[in-house]
């Protein structure tokens, strides 16, 4: 080599060897241990989704979502937030909700102006207080025939699954995606639609390095890249409980390139970033990052250049869009923890106030059962001598209507259940009842006029049926609701839907005040538009039994029918205003075709007068008269009379 290059090699040698953090930071020993949650906690909120999609239904009538929440231990906790941009006070679109859930959850629902239909399993979800929305209950399906269920009723725009959330945002509007059928795909980025909380903070761990004295701490957050590599900002809030004087401390922060950071701390930091960050107090005032290495090893090499002698927290998460840190280890001392091993699942904590609300009362069989799935020392009736047993993931208190204090009336069976718990010496009481269905009947009533007065089992079509449902006796602690109604016509006539999820289907079904006593009421107008016409039918209605007081574990849902007799319609029936129906019954379109061949008859008759009287004598010939025409129609008409179509007040044609 030329001894005039020697000094140049050696300087871009070492120029190498010093812009090359990376090669040193592999060689970092820093062993990463769990850190106690009384040392450090991390919590976000991400749109990434174990499962999901996001379709966009712009001209949808109903907004259709959809949400499969797993919990791996009951009852939890869940804070569910609708938010939508409304349009001249109110949202535009009426919005079904399906939820899904595999264990018990005490929700906290919020829908403020959002006209919302909830779908949900009354036996599993119990709400912090009246939903003030319609719901309607969800079938036991498995995940596919949910969601086939749910896009029966409108074109769903976002599905998604999420395991143990705390809360959820859910944006209506906002879907993005370019599918226009919504079907569940594995790692999904929700996009705005939607944004959760899990309830399991964040895994944190910490290290001392090694040869750095000093007792500056560093504070490392990963951000692994999403599905989608869309721009994002990363919103970061940290929270160090030291003393200012008592902190020197670095924060480290590395993402995928499109990310970029909104740094919100209580303490002066030495920041180091990748991409660009900018501070809540000066947001407008973007800074550039580092290139950064994207491997725990490197960032630890990264926190040892920077003089850090600790690593106070260590955190690797999914994009998220809101990260909380709270540290309280300062000065250099840290304590870790080995990761907990849970032998057995134990039964939650819970407070006494969710504690009480979740108590699940059954009544079946001469006996009321409850259930209760948290950690007590003990569970008992009025009487303390009914204890209640412990089957390991729950307590179950049962007693016959016979024994342990109960009182039985005509409709309520009640009592009052006594829990001891930890954390309080006194012990807390709940008044406990459900339904003795035993003694309860439902009666479904159809009549000819809306004064209610002489029921009927006979329907004829184009006359105004009114529709009663009632219990009785009557429970005034509980409201009876209609949910869904039909009229089954059998394989001539098929199904004629008239009620669903608590709303009327078509212009010739109307909901109707209750009766004084509070029994749900209906009327409806049935047209036929093709023979042959049922005989009879079958009127099913299904009613649910809601606690006044607003608790849904109460709640009964059953089905009441009648059979009904089916009478030929009236021949001059008119609709009634604001019924609209484009068809024609039969006697109309038997009087146009009779109305027809008479007319073209009397032509026929009246051209072969007009022929044989204005020509010749030597010029007659044979005429063949050709009936295609008539014979014809004749046959479109018999082909026509071959199935049954019914409907209230169908816009369908047959003309």
């Amino acid at each position: 080599m030329d001894r005039g290059t020697l000094p140049l090699a050696v300087a871009l040698l070492l120029a190498s060897c010093s812009l090359s953090p990376t090669s040193l930071a592999e060689t970092v020993h820093c062993d990463l241990q769990p850190v106690g949650p009384e040392r450090g906690e991390v919590t976000y909120t991400t749109s990434q989704v174990s499962k999901g999609c996001v379709a966009q239904a712009p001209n949808a009538i109903l907004e259709v979502h959809v949400l499969f929440l797993e919990f791996p231990t009951g009852p939890s906790q869940l804070e569910l937030t609708l938010q939508a941009s409304k349009q001249n006070g109110t949202w535009p679109r009426e919005v079904l909700l399906v939820l899904s859930v595999n264990s018990s959850v005490f929700l906290h629902l919020q829908a403020l102006g959002i006209p919302l239909h909830l779908a949900y399993n009354s036996s599993l979800v119990t709400f912090q207080e009246p939903p003030g929305v319609n719901t309607t209950e969800l079938p036991s399906f498995p995940k596919t025939q949910i969601l086939e269920w749910a896009a029966e009723r409108g074109p769903i725009t976002s599905a998604a699954e999420l395991n143990d959330p705390q809360s959820i945002l859910l944006r209506l509007g906002q879907a993005q995606g370019s599918l226009s059928f919504c079907m569940l795909e594995a790692s999904q980025d929700m996009g705005r639609t939607l944004e959760w909380r899990p309830r399991t903070p964040a895994l944190v761990r910490g290290c001392h390095l090694e040869g750095v004295a000093g007792h500056k701490e560093a504070h490392i957050l990963r951000v692994l890249p999403g599905h989608s590599a869309g721009p994002r900002t990363v919103t970061v809030k940290v929270e160090l409980s030291c003393a200012p004087g008592d902190l020197d401390a670095v924060l480290i922060l590395q993402g995928p390139p499109y990310v970029s950071w909104l740094i919100d701390a209580n303490h002066n930091m030495q920041i180091w970033t990748t991409g660009e960050y900018s501070f809540k107090i000066f947001p407008e005032k973007n800074i550039r990052g580092f290139k950064l290495p994207d491997t725990p090893q490197g960032l630890l090499g990264e926190a040892r250049m920077l003089n850090a002698s600790i690593v106070a927290s260590f955190v690797e998460l999914p994009l998220a869009s809101i990260v909380s840190l709270h540290a309280s280890s300062c000065g250099g001392r840290l304590q870790t923890s080995p990761a907990p091993i849970q032998t057995t699942p134990p039964k939650d904590t819970c407070s006494p106030e969710l504690l009480m609300s979740l108590i699940q009362t059954k009544c079946a069989d001469d006996a009321m059962t409850l259930h209760l799935k948290c950690t007590i020392t003990g569970l008992t009736f009025w009487d303390p001598s009914c204890e209640a047993e412990d089957r390991g993931d729950k307590f179950v208190l049962r007693s016959a209507y016979s024994s342990c204090g109960m009182q039985v009336s005509a409709s309520m069976i009640s009592n009052e259940a006594v829990v001891n718990i930890l954390s309080s010496s006194s012990p807390q009481r709940k008044k406990v009842h459900c339904l003795n269905m035993d003694s309860l009947s439902f009666q479904l009533g159809l009549y000819l006029s809306p004064h209610f007065l002489q029921a009927s089992n006979t329907i004829e079509p184009g006359q105004q049926s009114f529709v009663q449902v009632r219990v009785s006796p009557s429970v005034s602690e509980f409201l009876l609701q209609l949910d869904s109604c039909h009229l089954d016509l059998g394989p001539e006539g098929g199904t004629v839907e008239l009620i669903q999820g608590r709303a009327a289907k078509g212009n010739c079904v109307s909901l109707l005040s209750p009766s004084p006593e509070g029994d749900p009421r209906f009327s409806f107008l049935l047209h036929f538009y093709t023979v042959p016409i049922p005989k009879t039918g079958t009127l099913s209605c299904t009613v649910a039994l809601r606690p006044k007081t607003g608790s849904q574990d109460q709640e009964v849902h059953r089905t009441v029918f009648m059979r009904l007799n089916i009478i030929s319609p009236d021949l001059s029936g008119e609709l009634p205003p604001g019924c609209t129906s484009k068809g024609l019954v039969l006697p109309a379109v038997l009087g146009i075709t009779f109305g027809a061949f008479l007319i073209g008859a009397l032509l026929t008759a009246a051209l072969w007068y007009i022929y044989s009287h204005t020509r010749s004598p030597s010029k007659r010939e044979p005429v063949v008269a050709v009936a295609a025409p008539a014979s014809s129609e004749s046959s479109s008409t018999n082909h026509s009379i071959g199935s049954t179509q019914s409907t209230p007040c169908s816009t369908s044609s047959m003309a």
